[in-house]
């Protein structure tokens, strides 16, 4: 469902002039929060969050893909940016980066390190020891930057 969100919202938001950075869907109860993140080389204003959220709005209710009410948040990506897509974690290398992974490897699920790149698909990242981990992107379920400021 996902992929069928994005690809019914990444039109609207670079219509606007931004980029699709990424899309969340939390459920609470019977009621849901979609957040949609967006980006631009000359950063997000509370004005392009907002014409994103009415076009977005519009969009929903047309399509009619939530069952019951859902909350619709519109926002840049910020200073810990989440990475949603392989390509993101190239752009990124370099930086420091917190992982959450969906199953433990080697007893543990949480990491934080460098990021090193992309290989074959794998997430490479740099940890305290200083050895370097291979990490299915599959099998990432949440990996934020760690802003330096």
């Amino acid at each position: 469902m996902m992929e069928q969100l994005e690809a019914l919202i990444e039109p609207v938001v670079t219509g606007l002039g931004c980029e699709l950075w990424g899309v969340e869907k939390l459920a609470q109860g019977k009621y849901s929060v979609l957040k949609i993140f967006i980006d631009s080389d000359e950063g997000i204003d509370v004005e392009d969050c907002a014409k994103v959220s009415r076009q977005v709005s519009s969009l929903l209710d047309v399509e009619d893909l939530f069952q019951g009410k859902y909350t619709l948040e519109v926002s840049s990506p910020g200073l810990d940016r989440r990475l949603f897509k392989l390509e993101q974690f190239e752009v990124f290398k370099g930086a420091q980066v917190k992982l959450r992974l969906r199953k433990p490897f080697d007893g543990q699920r949480k990491f934080i390190g460098l990021l090193c790149g992309v290989e074959e698909g794998d997430v490479v990242l740099r940890s305290g020891s200083d050895e370097e981990i291979l990490f299915p992107f599959r099998e990432i379920e949440r990996a934020n930057i760690i802003s330096e400021i």
